[in-house]
């Protein structure tokens, strides 16, 4: 069975204990559902066991704990998240003559100076989607959708989520209001996206934590209309939900990437985090990533051997239209709009 059908497991394991207990000398700090196997056989075929893993639900809450002295071997942020660690001083460079395969990493997925200088490797990128309009294909007409002024449809008030993430909504907000660069927003369009979530806020029934989460929102009807990610929408139609993906209503649709941090003074392995590693950047890893979240690999040559087909089915396949990059942006800028998202949530 894959993986998709254990995410709501994984979620709740997340909740109730700190840590998934396995290779005591390799602590990876990660999203709640990572703890899988087809992900890293090579780690597994080398030491026997799955490292031990402790989970977040938020790449903010994880920059928080680990700030505050959690240790961790390795981290798997969002790419917008890496800076933070970089200033705090928490992680140190990948030493890539140990990590055969990062050659093959798509060479857009480092093109910034926050992840590689002339000081090292400071990231890992490993895994990449999209965050669009979910809907409903029975309760939800296809032109509903067609533009993301869906989320300020009275016609869909009290039955449309949002992802409880800082990145993801201010992308949204962006988009809608015509901002595609969000690395160069002014003080008009911070205020005019910041006016538009405050009226989406009202159509909101429920923020999304996780994946898992919204599956349950949309499958049991309370949610229509929803800004998610791919693995919600692999979760759903696993299950048989008629649910669609609109990635390219006319404002557009937004891409991220995460990938692996390596802390400074880490407790345990460094010669097994760069075991991990690899086997992440093995061309098997491409394959259990797009089957059990619906995500596609940073890894170009590992991606090169999936079909184009199943690309298309799991909606990772090129967006023809307007994308805003989940790029790194200035830490000031962001943690404004962590500090705005949590005033709208609370209606203010």
């Amino acid at each position: 069975m894959i993986h998709r059908t254990t995410l709501l497991a994984s979620a709740a394991l997340a909740l109730a204990l700190p840590a998934f207990a396995a290779d005591p000398d390799l602590l990876v700090f990660d999203w709640a559902g990572f703890e899988d196997e087809n992900l890293i056989k090579g780690y597994v075929e080398k030491h026997g066991s799955l490292p031990t893993y402790a989970f977040y639900g938020d790449d903010d809450e994880a920059f928080q704990k680990i700030a505050s002295g959690f240790k961790a071997d390795v981290a798997h942020p969002c790419s917008q998240m890496v800076s933070k660690y970089r200033d705090a001083g928490l992680i140190e460079p990948w030493d890539v003559s140990r990590i055969p395969n990062f050659a093959e990493i798509a060479p857009r997925f480092l093109d910034s100076p926050i992840f590689k200088d002339d000081t090292g490797v400071w990231y890992i990128p490993t895994d990449y989607a999209y965050t669009a309009v979910a809907y409903n294909t029975n309760d939800v007409p296809a032109e509903d959708v067609a533009s993301l002024s869906v989320f300020h449809n009275p016609k869909y008030a009290g039955r449309v989520s949002l992802p409880d993430n800082t990145d993801d909504v201010w992308a949204l907000a962006l988009l809608a209001t015509g901002v595609t660069n969000w690395s160069e927003v002014s003080e008009e369009q911070f205020q005019a996206a910041a006016a538009w979530l405050r009226t989406a806020h009202q159509n909101v029934v429920a923020y999304w934590a996780d994946p898992s989460e919204l599956a349950q929102l949309m499958a049991g009807g309370q949610v229509q209309v929803a800004w998610s990610w791919n693995d919600s929408i692999a979760l759903m139609r696993e299950e048989g939900f008629p649910v669609g993906f609109q990635r390219q209503a006319t404002e557009g649709a937004s891409s991220w990437f995460c990938g692996y941090v390596n802390f400074k003074d880490a407790p345990g392995s460094e010669d097994k985090a760069y075991d991990f590693i690899n086997a992440w950047l093995d061309h098997g890893s491409a394959q259990g990533l797009l089957d059990g979240f619906g995500y596609a690999h940073a890894n170009d040559a590992a991606m090169a051997a999936i079909p184009a087909d199943a690309l298309v089915a799991a909606d990772v396949n090129p967006i023809e239209g307007t994308l805003l990059a989940q790029t790194p942006i200035a830490a000031e800028v962001r943690d404004r709009m962590l500090e705005e998202f949590e005033q709208i949530k609370a209606g203010f």
